[in-house]
């Protein structure tokens, strides 16, 4: 069965350690079984106008909120030994980097893959694979960089994609489609 996790981070500014919401949806068996929502206080609260308008939240939303150090123990545990997806992964897995490297903790163990990969694969005809176009595609409806929402749209994507393909694991998914699955570094 599909088995995996879906991540997504929203940032304050263009620094990559200032996540300022996080969110992670737990797929058991094909299903959803479990969400998680937060925001974050980045370390400096500089918030550049262009990522307010992008996701709407403002320092006023995180000055009381805990930090990402704060965050790791439950973030770490539902990450930990999981295959991780992500709609443009080298972005989250650099701000989840960042993170980590910004507080001096240690990396998890897990596998990462991108759903932008596993869309361009299976749907091909798309005029391109950005999150809101696969998710309109698919008749999601969502609200674009809300973390939350687009964390349920990136798992929605290889859950469709097995189905069309009819695939029931993760592994046999990578493997037609060619998406590279490798380890959190």
């Amino acid at each position: 069965m599909m088995n995996f996790a879906a991540i997504d981070f929203e940032t304050a500014n263009n620094r990559r350690n200032s996540a300022c919401s996080v969110a992670i949806v737990e797929i058991k068996d094909g299903i959803i079984t479990d969400s998680y929502y937060t925001l974050i206080r980045p370390p400096q609260m500089d918030f550049s106008y262009f990522n307010i308008q992008i996701h709407g939240i403002r320092p006023e939303d995180v000055r009381e909120q805990p930090t990402f150090a704060e965050l790791w123990p439950e973030l770490r545990q539902r990450l930990a030994g999981r295959i991780v997806v992500a709609h443009n992964a080298q972005f989250d897995m650099s701000v989840l980097r960042s993170c980590l490297k910004e507080y001096q903790l240690e990396k998890p163990k897990f596998s990462h893959c991108c759903t932008v990969n596993i869309a361009r694969k299976v749907w091909p005809e798309l005029e391109n694979h950005k999150l809101d176009t696969v998710g309109n595609y698919l008749q999601l409806a969502f609200q674009h960089h809300n973390a939350l929402d687009d964390a349920r749209t990136c798992a929605a994507i290889p859950l469709l994609a097995g189905k069309k393909l009819q695939v029931d694991n993760f592994a046999s998914l990578a493997l037609r489609t060619g998406v590279i699955v490798k380890p959190f570094e």
